[in-house]
């Protein structure tokens, strides 16, 4: 079920999370949502609404469309990383 953009979502959401040296409970608990499904988002297991994307954005001091433009790049890095190994790989 993840695709990559729902799983770039949760890895940004993860670094985010890290960077700040919280834990998932203190995630749930700043966006007002359950730790395990901060948890599932971080594995890429789910999809998000708006909501969320703006709850978990606010929790950790962005906007939406900076959080969402967080996981694009990521997918960006990914596949120009991918692109590099395939090259390598010849």
């Amino acid at each position: 079920m993840p695709t990559a953009l729902v799983e770039h979502f949760g890895i940004s959401v993860r670094q985010l999370r890290e960077q700040r040296g919280w834990s998932q409970e203190q995630l749930a608990a700043l966006s007002g949502l359950n730790r395990s499904y901060v948890g599932e988002i971080e594995r890429g297991q789910v999809i998000v609404s708006i909501v969320t994307v703006q709850k978990l954005a606010s929790a950790l001091e962005l906007d939406a469309a900076g959080l969402l433009a967080r996981s694009a790049q990521i997918g960006k890095q990914r596949q120009a990383r991918g692109l590099q190994l395939a090259a390598i790989a010849g």
